[in-house]
């Protein structure tokens, strides 16, 4: 099954993150991708770097894009998630593979949407959950289940920064 996890409100990292605690509390075996969301200290890859069945892969810089103006490393980066993502939906080790942010790599163009369809089409029996604003109509006519993030208030307006322990 694929699920989409996507809109412009708070939580597609956040419910991907709770699909992978309860896979990982039944024993199943768990790999989650990560792209724009390197060489920074997450409170979950602190917590699920603990755990076992999990293999953790990252890529991008601690630096934020310019969707605009993207810096090279930011397409190398991409383009090594990518075939991560490839690699390990090929590989039938998981149960559940989540691969997030990868809308919004696609949308700012780091990656065509086409190397996002191709990992769509690659026949696993795992559940795989892609994250991230911007998914495009293609992907989420692929998915089986789509959900949509809205962002009906959000404190951040209010001139509230990110926070230790809630965004990060």
């Amino acid at each position: 099954m694929i699920h989409i996890y996507t809109g412009n409100g708070k939580g597609k990292t956040t419910a991907a993150l709770g699909l992978i605690i309860r896979a990982l509390g039944n024993g199943k075996k768990v790999c989650l991708i990560q792209f724009m969301k390197k060489n920074f200290i997450y409170g979950e890859i602190k917590f699920l770097e603990k755990q076992n069945n999990i293999d953790i892969f990252q890529f991008g810089t601690d630096q934020l894009i310019d969707p605009n103006n993207p810096d090279e490393i930011d397409f190398k980066e991409a383009e090594l998630g990518y075939q991560k993502a490839k690699e390990i939906l090929n590989s039938s080790k998981y149960d559940l593979i989540v691969i997030d942010e990868i809308n919004v790599a696609i949308k700012w163009k780091l990656l065509p949407l086409e190397k996002q369809l191709e990992l769509l089409d690659i026949k696993t029996d795992a559940e795989v959950v892609m994250t991230g604003r911007y998914a495009s109509p293609e992907v989420i006519k692929r998915a089986n289940l789509v959900t949509e993030m809205l962002e009906i208030k959000h404190y951040y307006h209010e001139g509230v920064q990110a926070r230790e322990g809630v965004e990060f």
